[in-house]
């Protein structure tokens, strides 16, 4: 019983919160979901199709890992809701005549401590819970054509009070990259896997997640849009908001109708990232299913928006994205990326 209270307090609290958790919170291991960076962030946080020096974009989808990313080495930090802390780190090496490059990365949750109690309601001290996924990834072109498939191996720990589970999983991508039009194309289909060992004996899912993006960097413009199609794996992705029905005169009560339109825009995220080739970048971000879900009634809040920065000196690159989910609620991304050739 307490152990089932613990897990339900913890599916709660990051479901409920996190913008790119599986839906309904029906899975375990949900932070393998989580934003990977403060470039993704700012770009409405599910980019799969930038193939260049962001060796953490690897971390989302393996396809794009290419020789650019050699020698690279990027830590990002989030303060993320309430007391919850991340982080990411990712390194790629290229070697073989540089042909060959290998990328390891790292995603780390601590949510911090909490007071605990039984079923009873009597106090049993307080704990804390913490979650990390070690990963190593690989890509290759597919013959000559331009098209290029990449996958990882996600080794997965989890620690939620006294209760310990350990899990692998894997990510499988694919890449179309036409470099005359400088457009992309990106498939990828994450976390299928399994739990090596369970909380308290019951085998739980993990977050499978399909996604499909395209990005082009247009001609005359200093400009590169992203467009994001996430969480292809369900239909329909909205569910009815009781706060949003009707109620007439009579106290007859209509729910919230959920048409089509409103289940394709809310798979539907959109990124802009100007300069992208320069020392200074601006990008922006607009998460549809986000703005949808975290909407307050009468109130404009914002949420869905992101915005952030990048600056490069010498060998180093900053990025800074600030993310709106509610009113109420805000954060922050921080990252550095080492050059170390």
């Amino acid at each position: 019983m307490r152990m089932r209270i613990l897990v339900s307090f913890f599916l709660v609290l990051f479901c409920s919160s996190a913008l790119h958790a599986q839906l309904g919170g029906e899975s375990t291991y949900q932070f393998l979901n989580l934003i990977s960076s403060p470039r993704q962030a700012a770009l409405g946080g599910k980019v799969i199709t930038n193939v260049d020096y962001d060796v953490t974009q690897a971390l989302y989808n393996p396809a794009t890992i290419n020789v650019e990313m050699d020698n690279q080495l990027a830590v990002n930090y989030s303060s993320y809701l309430g007391d919850v802390r991340y982080g990411t780190a990712a390194y790629a090496y290229t070697w073989d005549r540089r042909t060959q490059t290998f990328h390891v990365g790292m995603t780390y949750v601590n949510y911090g401590s909490f007071d605990g109690y039984d079923e009873n309601g009597i106090s049993t001290g307080e704990f804390s819970g913490s979650e990390a996924a070690f990963s190593m990834g690989y890509a290759t072109q597919i013959g000559y054509s331009d098209f290029y498939v990449g996958a990882n191996l996600k080794l997965i720990s989890s620690k939620l009070e006294q209760y310990n589970s350990f899990g692998i999983a894997t990510d499988v991508g694919l890449i179309y990259i036409n470099e005359y039009l400088d457009f992309n194309a990106a498939l990828v289909i994450r976390n299928l896997g399994m739990q090596l060992t369970t909380y308290a004996g019951m085998k739980e899912s993990l977050p499978f997640e399909i996604d499909l993006g395209f990005s082009q960097k247009l001609e005359n413009v200093p400009l590169r849009w992203h467009l994001t199609f996430e969480n292809l794996q369900q239909w329909p992705i909205a569910t009815e908001n009781p706060a949003r029905g009707t109620t007439d005169l009579n106290g007859n009560q209509t729910p919230e109708e959920v048409g089509f339109f409103s289940n394709v825009i809310r798979h539907t995220i959109l990124g802009l990232e100007l300069f992208p080739d320069k020392g200074f970048n601006i990008r922006l971000g607009y998460s549809f299913r986000r703005a949808a879900e975290l909407k307050i009634l009468e109130q404009r809040n914002f949420s869905g928006l992101s915005f952030g920065v990048g600056l490069k000196f010498n060998k180093l690159r900053f990025s800074y994205t600030h993310a709106r989910y509610s009113s109420a609620a805000n954060t922050s991304f921080l990252g550095l990326q080492i050059n170390l050739q």
